[in-house]
């Protein structure tokens, strides 16, 4: 009789230790400290975006400063360099607001006129007298144009609101002002108190993270403004040419749209072909086209690529994300510092990749064939 096989052992399944209370107060105690972090920043969401913006012009006024400061006081080349600034959008406003004031107000004046007019046409021209006679649109007409005052005190009223609009853009602006002058001011002393806090082998890296950031920054900065006053000026000398008015106002849209990536050049070409439709069409508004079409491909494919490889590398996907994410967050000054902020981002990357050791791998030239795999060992004798 054979004997029985012996019964497997039982398998023990290790139990996970019970939490304790201390471990269970120290998780909630993290998760209530990340929620007001969180709330804490939503709350404090405006003076932060000043932050990011003041940071973002001092970086990009640093190499001026720095630049004047060489045969002057820094506190004089401070001034200077933020005057100018300063004078920039003041002599922009001068040249778009007068002639646009100029136009509104004659537009008011001749409404009474261009009814007059339209209501000649509509007697003159059979087809639409009968439309007059079944809609009663010349009436129609001189109603709106007695409405039209009224409508003017409506208007004044909104200017009044957009008045108070720009109220508070300015005391932001002035608040962005005076914080982006104690960091140009003192910026560099600030970076270097704050790499003695860090470990000393990593104080070097993160100041030349700091100063790539700043060349990048400043880089393309100097280079949009570069390309945007090179737009501005030929589309001054083409509307001159073409005898197409409000040739300096428009300038002054294309030099402040073209200073938007990717989509404000052709946003401002548009602008300028309707004011073109009404000079001289089609003639002006096909060469307006034709020209605008030429220069976008020379602005894209040869002035652009000069300021990216001169300020740094970045994709194409990645500039657009980035102008997506920044105009969702800030606007229009969130579209125009996003992909500078994107080329801080991958800089900062970048480096510590390079801290950890880790480099991206090359990608294989598109006629270079793919490597064969290594050959087996043949075995040994036997």
């Amino acid at each position: 009789m054979s004997a029985s096989a012996p019964e497997p052992a039982a398998v023990q399944v290790p139990t996970r230790p019970e939490p304790t209370p201390r471990a269970v107060l120290r998780t909630v105690m993290v998760v209530l400290c990340v929620v007001f972090a969180l709330y804490l920043v939503y709350r404090l969401r405006q003076p932060i975006s000043w932050l990011v913006i003041a940071t973002f012009l001092a970086i990009a006024l640093s190499g001026p400063v720095n630049l004047l400061s060489r045969h002057m006081p820094r506190g004089i080349a401070i001034a200077i360099a933020y005057l100018a600034l300063i004078l920039v959008p003041i002599g922009i406003a001068a040249l778009i607001i007068p002639p646009l004031v100029r136009e509104l107000t004659d537009l008011a004046k001749n409404v009474p006129q261009y009814v007059h007019d339209a209501q000649d046409w509509l007697t003159h021209n059979s087809t639409l007298k009968k439309l007059d006679d079944q809609y009663d649109i010349g009436a129609r007409l001189q109603e709106k144009a007695r409405e039209l005052p009224a409508h003017l005190d409506d208007a004044a009223s909104t200017l009044q609101s957009v008045g108070g609009t720009i109220v508070g853009s300015l005391f932001e602006a002035l608040n962005i002002f005076i914080l982006s002058i104690f960091m140009v001011a003192g910026g560099r002393r600030w970076i270097d108190r704050a790499t003695t806090l860090a470990r000393p082998e990593h104080a070097p890296r993160i100041r030349r993270a700091v100063d790539r950031i700043a060349i990048a920054v400043g880089n393309y900065v100097g280079g949009a403004l570069f390309q945007a006053t090179i737009a501005g000026l030929t589309t001054f000398l083409v509307l001159t040419i073409l005898g197409v008015p409000f040739a300096e106002p428009l300038s002054a849209i294309v030099f402040i749209f073209d200073l938007i990536p990717l989509v404000g050049a052709t946003l401002a070409a548009i602008v300028v072909g309707l004011v073109t439709v009404f000079n001289d069409f089609p003639v002006d508004t096909i060469i307006w086209v034709v020209w605008g079409s030429v220069y976008q491909q020379v602005e894209n494919n040869v002035i652009q690529p000069q300021i990216q490889r001169r300020a740094v590398d970045i994709n194409a996907f990645l500039v657009v994300v980035s102008v997506l994410f920044g105009s969702a967050l800030l606007g229009v000054i969130g579209a125009l510092v996003a992909v500078p902020v994107a080329a801080s981002i991958q800089i900062a990357l970048r480096e510590y990749l390079d801290y950890r050791g880790i480099e991206p791998r090359p990608e294989p030239e598109d006629d270079e064939p793919p490597s064969p795999p290594p050959e087996a060992p043949e075995p040994a004798p036997a």
